[in-house]
């Protein structure tokens, strides 16, 4: 298309309209091929491997940072409890003795998970705890339990 000057109102309006249908068929193909590329979020597996009971010291927690979860190994049993704080997602702290203590927003939870004051609405999650055929503890995030929830090994 070759362009005259002075331009005319007709010529102008064409050119334009021209590139406006340019840009739409565009935009659409564009989308398109995106559309064929859908986003996925990978989450990661809500049953995982925790460790071998050996792997976990009696008496003490275990954190698991990469999973944001305590893994207790007591005389009654093992037992799992998140570490996110139901205020606003932090994650809590064990303090030996007390129970659980959130640094942003100063929730505290007792022993056991519940809620002993702070802003937190409910209290920390227990995750269900299982075995595998190769001998590990298998927490299962999906399955939440009692907080008199105990796994013998």
């Amino acid at each position: 298309m070759r362009l005259t000057w002075p331009m005319t109102r007709r010529r102008f309006l064409f050119t334009t309209g021209t590139g406006a249908v340019v840009a739409g068929v565009l935009g659409f193909l564009g989308a398109t091929v995106r559309y064929l590329f859908p986003n996925v979020l990978y989450e990661p597996a809500s049953r995982f491997p925790a460790g071998h009971p050996g792997d976990f010291p009696a008496g003490e927690p275990s954190f698991l940072p990469d999973r944001r979860l305590f893994v207790f190994n007591s005389s009654a049993g093992f037992y799992a409890i998140s570490s996110v704080c139901t205020h606003l997602g932090c994650n809590v702290r064990f303090v030996a003795g007390e129970g659980f203590a959130c640094p942003c927003h100063g929730s505290r939870f007792d022993l056991n998970g519940q809620v002993v004051s702070g802003p937190a609405p409910r209290p920390l999650a227990w995750f269900g705890l299982s075995l595998s055929p190769r001998g590990e503890l298998v927490v299962d995030e999906r399955r939440t339990v009692d907080p008199d929830y105990r796994f013998k090994v």
